[in-house]
């Protein structure tokens, strides 16, 4: 039952009656679990490129880039906390362990650390060297991570200091700004980029843009066109309690909580962008080492372009309606064979009109290209094939919390991927006709995905939105590519910047 506050709260959310009842309707019901076929494999669901190839697709970008509109898009909510988490147990515990060990061992090697032998003479009169050698590690760690010091441990991972150059440091954030100078500009050298970040960031974030980015765009002969934008408060999601009863907060207010990184599906929609290279703020590299991601990021986009040129002609023969056996037959090739298009057989017994409203129906949609490298043992999501509610089969990006692993068959078909997905994708956003997709129409929101929470000592069930790559893209044309494990390079806790990739 709702109470007149509730509304009230309701309201000032933007959020609809209907949608809390649709949370607390799949709150109760639990996470659904996908339905696997297969592993997407190399000939299989997924392209691997020759050398040649890659040259074709880079030449392809090359020649049509001039008439398209590019925007890197860049998910970067969210304090850098949990990529130090092992240091803040440290503060807590004094315990060394090997992460600790690597951490103090190569500390002079991080960008950070002229910045932080700072903060610990400014904090404790001495230096990092002076604080060690009197086992004063906690102190050195407490400089990094605590509002006194750097204040590391709150801020968001944009704005923390990735590489070490000869005679300067870059935060992550300059970093994207050199990448898309090199592939996300249009014929009059505009680099468009998009972040997505909190609103407690939105200050910093936007004193570090302004203190860098006249000197990139001279460095770089570009005009960057950079905006920015805020998890809406419409993505929010309610929890129930364990009597199955909106949770609320001590003061009786219901309690809310961020959807997950799949309500940046909204902020992406927002843009209505022509075609968007999506990457995570952490999958960054030192400038010196960013040419295989760069041709890679060509190559996915000149693929996507001359993909959607084709798609695009077909639809407009489609939309005309006047069409052969032969005409549809090659249509149909082209969707199997080319987009990887799951065609049923029982389509060969629809009317030419039937078959034309299924082919249309299924090319006129939002497209993508993932890049995929081989797993070698990371965490996370990869590439399937996947059966729908709708027994509809098709491409899919699923992470582990989306499969059953109760279910011997399922866990056997996802011990069995080949690849990682990396978050390395470039999106065509708008139709034949040159308008944008309303990319929320393209989500099965099924898939989101139950976790059993506590606060204030009290047990929850909270609901996270389709991830962004997961089942808010769920309805795209959807190709995997491989790509070379060294455009993969994420920093998900400190020491990841000591690889020999970071520096």
């Amino acid at each position: 039952m709702l109470t007149d506050k509730d509304l009230n709260q309701l309201k000032d959310r933007n959020i609809t009656e209907e949608q809390v009842e649709r949370q607390v309707a799949q709150l109760k019901r639990g996470t659904a679990y996908v339905k696997l076929i297969r592993p997407a494999t190399i000939g299989d669901g997924i392209i691997r490129m020759t050398d040649d190839q890659v040259k074709q697709m880079t030449d392809a970008f090359e020649e049509d880039r001039e008439f398209y509109q590019f925007t890197k898009f860049v998910p970067a909510s969210g304090a850098a906390s949990r990529m130090f988490k092992d240091l803040f147990t440290f503060i807590e515990n004094g315990v060394e362990t090997k992460f600790t060990e690597i951490f103090f061992a190569h500390i002079h090697s991080f960008a950070f650390a002229d910045d932080l032998d700072q903060a610990c003479q400014k904090l404790y009169g001495m230096g990092i060297d002076e604080l060690k050698k009197q086992n004063r590690q906690v102190e050195i760690v407490k400089a990094l991570l605590l509002e006194d010091g750097l204040n590391y441990g709150k801020l968001p991972k944009a704005l923390l200091k990735f590489h070490h150059y000869e005679h300067f440091d870059r935060i992550a954030l300059e970093e994207h700004l050199v990448e898309a100078a090199r592939y996300a500009t249009d014929p009059k050298g505009v680099a468009r980029l998009h972040f997505t970040v909190s609103t407690e960031h939105e200050k910093p974030f936007l004193d570090a843009i302004d203190k860098v980015k006249s000197d990139y765009e001279k460095k770089y002969g570009v005009r960057y066109d950079i905006t920015y934008s805020f998890q809406k408060p419409s993505t929010d999601t309610v929890a129930i309690d364990a009597d199955g009863e909106l949770f609320r907060e001590k003061d009786g207010k219901l309690l809310f909580r961020p959807g997950g990184h799949g309500a940046l599906i909204e902020n992406l929609n927002d843009l209505a962008g022509e075609i968007m290279f999506i990457k995570n703020i952490d999958n960054i590299v030192p400038e010196t080492r960013m040419e295989t991601t760069v041709t890679y990021k060509k190559a996915l986009a000149g693929m996507l372009l001359r993909l959607q040129q084709l798609t695009f002609e077909y639809l407009e023969m489609l939309d005309e309606g006047d069409l052969t056996d032969d005409d549809l037959n090659e249509i149909m090739r082209f969707a199997k064979e080319q987009l990887h298009i799951d065609i049923p057989e029982f389509i060969k017994t629809y009317e030419p009109m039937e078959k034309i409203d299924f082919l249309y129906d299924r090319l006129n949609r939002p497209m993508r290209i993932c890049g995929m490298v081989k797993n070698e043992g990371e965490p996370g999501g990869g590439p399937f094939w996947v059966k729908n509610n709708d027994d509809e089969v098709s491409l899919q990006i699923i992470e582990s919390s989306q499969i059953d692993h109760n279910k011997e068959p399922q866990e056997a078909i996802f011990k069995a991927s080949t690849h990682f997905n990396p978050v390395d994708l470039v999106c065509g956003c708008w139709n034949y006709k040159g308008e944008a997709f309303n990319l929320t129409e393209f989500v099965d929101p099924s898939t989101g995905f139950v976790s059993s929470k506590s606060k204030d000592g009290k047990e929850l069930k909270a609901l996270e939105l389709p991830g962004l790559w997961n089942g808010a893209m769920a309805d795209w044309i959807t190709l995997f590519v491989e790509v070379p494990i060294e455009t993969f390079n994420p920093v998900k806790t400190v020491n990841d910047l000591l690889k020999p990739m970071h520096n």
